[in-house]
Formats: structure tokens, C-alpha cells, sequence
């Protein structure tokens, strides 16, 4: 128990660092479903933000499997994530075979892609919602109140840090914002695909790369993946620099 409240002191700490000058947006949506896998009892976890449009995009994901799932719901228009943006409040799916009649083509395949459960809290900032974090389990089961609580604590602290830093500190309005995050995602894509065809890895694998060599380089995410993009940055420097994870006993990718 004790562990558990360092984890979690430190995963606000981290996020509450979004509030001082050049905080890094990818690095800090990356981070938010990373802690929350660690701290739930969840398999893995996304984030979706609405772009200028109001269309939901995928921002982040702890694994290629959720990511998949998140891109799925999206488009066919159906699920936990799209109904609680629409809704603005949690959808809390404990078993989703069970809920199979109210999103089939969804429930199809999240048991295709080995889910059991989903649950889907908004990103809000008082009445505004501009997106949803979504909780992904492998086994059936309602999450405990304490560990919803937790969650949505969490994705009200990472919308804030979103949404206001840079709106007062460089005059941006909240859907440009928004914006660049979601550009800065497809470069993060991209940037995953070249380091998984030049290293042979997995996509996670490739983004464990990419975001260890920004951090250890101290350069922002965007930055790094764009280079890499653009071909600005040899992705065999990026690969012989870092202790990859394969290195580290992981299945590399194909």
C-alpha cells in the first residue's frame, strides 16, 4: 500500500510538471497511460483528443493492441470512448461480451484483440470535454471506485496541463493546442516506422526507442520523431544508442 502511494505521488508530481516552461505534450500523454497501467488494474491504456473539428484522434497508447482498438472504435463510430465523449461521463464496460448487443462490431473486436473489459473516462475541464482516456483488461471485472476515482483524477490533471500552459504562456487557443498535439502524433507514427523497419522491431518497441533517446538527449519527442520523418536524423544512431529493448530479454519485433 505504501508502494502504491509513492507511485501515485509521483505519477501527479510528473504530471504536474507539464505546468512549467517547455514541457513536452507527447512525452506527457505518453506518461499519463503508462502510469495508468502501472497503477490500475488494467492490461493497457489510450487517450483520444478531439481535433479542431471535434473529431476524436488517437493520441496515445501503452501498447500497439490498444492503439488498434482505439483506431477501430473510431472509425466504425462505436464505443466506451466515443460514448463517453459524446456523453461526457464514464462508461464503465466490466464485461464486454456481455455488452456485445449494445457496440457488436466493437466487442467483436476487442475479443479479437484479447479484451474483456473497457473503460472510458472523459477529459474534462469543467464543462468542456476534449477527449477520453480509455482503460483496457484482458479479464472481465468492474474496476474498484477508488481506482475510477484515481483515474479520473489523473485525466483531469493531464487536461489541464493540456490545455492551459501553453494557452497562457504562448497565447495559443485551446484548439490549436490541441492541434499540434494531434500533429505531433502522426510524426510520432511515422517516426515509430522507420525505427521498426530500420531496427527490425516492434512498434512498441520502436516508440520505447524513440522516447529514450529524446529523453536521454533531453530533446522534446516531437522534435526527435519529426528529424527522424523528415530523414534529418539517421535512425541507426537513434537504434546504436539506446540499450534496446531486445537487449533487455524483449521479443523483438518482425
Amino acid at each position: 500500500m505504501a508502494d502504491r502511494e509513492q507511485q501515485v505521488t509521483r505519477t501527479f508530481v510528473a504530471l504536474a510538471d507539464t505546468l512549467v516552461d517547455d514541457y513536452d505534450v507527447a512525452d506527457l500523454l505518453h506518461t499519463l497511460v503508462l502510469r495508468c497501467v502501472e497503477l490500475l488494474d488494467v492490461a493497457a491504456a489510450g487517450l483520444t483528443l478531439a481535433d479542431e473539428r471535434g473529431s476524436l484522434q488517437v493520441l496515445a497508447s501503452s501498447s500497439e493492441q490498444a492503439r488498434l482498438l482505439e483506431l477501430f472504435q473510431l472509425g466504425i463510430d462505436e464505443g466506451p470512448c466515443v460514448e463517453c465523449f459524446a456523453t461526457r461521463a464514464p462508461v464503465l464496460v466490466a464485461d464486454v461480451t456481455a455488452d456485445a448487443p449494445r457496440w457488436p462490431r466493437f466487442a467483436a473486436e476487442a475479443s479479437r484483440q484479447g479484451f474483456a473489459s473497457v473503460h472510458a473516462l472523459p477529459m474534462r475541464l469543467r464543462k468542456q470535454i476534449i477527449g477520453a482516456l480509455n482503460l483496457f483488461g484482458t479479464r472481465s471485472g468492474e474496476l474498484r471506485p477508488d481506482d475510477v476515482h484515481l483515474a479520473q483524477g489523473l485525466a483531469d490533471t493531464a487536461t489541464i496541463g493540456i490545455l492551459q500552459e501553453r494557452a497562457i504562456r504562448h497565447g495559443e487557443t485551446m484548439s490549436e493546442q490541441l492541434q499540434t498535439a494531434l500533429n505531433s502524433r502522426v510524426t510520432i507514427e511515422q517516426a515509430k516506422g522507420v525505427l521498426a523497419v530500420t531496427g527490425r522491431l516492434s512498434m512498441d518497441d520502436a516508440f520505447a526507442v524513440l522516447r529514450g533517446y529524446a529523453r536521454s538527449n533531453s530533446l522534446m519527442l516531437g522534435e526527435v520523431a519529426r528529424a527522424l520523418a523528415a530523414r534529418e536524423l539517421d535512425p541507426a544512431l537513434v537504434l546504436i544508442r539506446q540499450d534496446r529493448p531486445q537487449d533487455r530479454g524483449a521479443r523483438p519485433g518482425s
